[in-house]
């Protein structure tokens, strides 16, 4: 059997940035810290944290008072933040910065007097963490017959921004339908889209055609994750989703010479090694990785994880 692994493929910027954000507030402030939500959206990634000594808590008041609490990089509503300042909490913000891009854009286009229109799942945390980002009413459309059966006026001043975890080629077809409907619309560059969604779902139309069967590393709660599988199956190749090598299944790759493997922007490559060797256990597997885009992004640390620990010590008594 050949292997073809997709490249770029698994964690994105944001992800490493988060994961570090963990990391170091364990080591400088020691256990337990507290992370409000799924840090990232992949098991084995929480679980490896969690075994180091952070919790995990779905609202903050199960966070003790003057505790470290992280907020995971999908972001949070404006009413969390305050809610964590009234609770005397030492906050260390993990969102992605191309999220937090999102807030941003969103609160300007509602300063300027438009109704913004936010591109995404319902009930995802960006989604929702965004929502509660801009103060005002936001309209929130899953895909074109949404914005059909939209009530706003066609020439109401309008604007729109996305979830990161889509790409342009997925909202293409949602923005062409939005400028068709109204006549006063604005919205950022689609080169602001995040760049790890949109080379990861480039480098897998590109795998799936010349692989047999695809295989998704990630977790099913992964947006982008997910999307990688629809786009291979969209491209007439098996496509299956799968968190590591335990859930293989030996029928898909009956007659099969050549496997396509991709992870999600949260998906560590222990876990792709996992998966490699699960197929290894069908017999002798040759390894290559396709050309693809080499991602060189960064993200800063928060600067209080920067510091040493004797300057956070006297900006927090300044704070005070």
């Amino acid at each position: 059997m050949r292997i073809i692994l997709a490249q770029p493929r698994g964690f994105c910027a944001g992800v490493v940035r988060a994961i570090e954000i963990v990391d170091r507030a364990l080591e400088r402030h020691g256990a337990p810290v507290y992370v409000r939500h799924e840090i990232v959206h992949n098991r084995h990634v929480v679980d490896n944290l969690r075994s180091k000594g952070a919790r995990f808590v779905e609202e903050l008041d199960e966070v003790p008072h003057g505790a470290v609490a992280i907020f995971s990089a999908h972001g949070v509503a404006r009413s969390v933040e305050k809610d964590a300042k009234t609770r005397g909490l030492d906050v260390l913000d993990a969102t992605c910065p191309l999220v937090t891009k999102v807030h941003v854009q969103g609160r300007q286009y509602v300063s300027q007097g438009r109704t913004l229109i936010l591109i995404g799942h319902a009930g995802h945390p960006e989604v929702e963490g965004t929502i509660g980002q801009i103060p005002g009413v936001v309209v929130l459309v899953q895909s074109e017959a949404e914005v059909e059966k939209m009530t706003l006026a066609p020439d109401m001043p309008v604007a729109y921004v996305t979830q990161t975890t889509l790409s342009v080629d997925d909202t293409r077809g949602i923005i062409d339908a939005l400028q068709r409907r109204f006549s006063d619309i604005v919205g950022p560059d689609t080169r602001d889209i995040c760049y790890a969604t949109q080379n990861r779902q480039a480098a897998v139309r590109e795998l799936s055609d010349r692989v047999e069967v695809l295989l998704v590393v990630g977790a099913t709660n992964s947006s982008n994750s997910n999307r990688l599988r629809e786009i291979g199956a969209e491209s007439g190749v098996p496509s299956y989703l799968v968190a590591d090598g335990s859930e293989i299944r030996p029928e898909w790759f009956a007659n099969v010479q050549t496997v396509g493997i991709t992870a999600g922007a949260s998906a560590p490559e222990e876990m792709v090694k996992h998966v490699i060797d699960a197929l290894r256990t069908f017999g002798h597997v040759e390894v290559t990785t396709m050309n693809g885009r080499e991602e060189k992004v960064e993200f800063k640390l928060p600067a209080k994880l920067i510091q040493p620990v004797a300057a956070v010590a006297a900006t927090a008594v300044r704070e005070e």
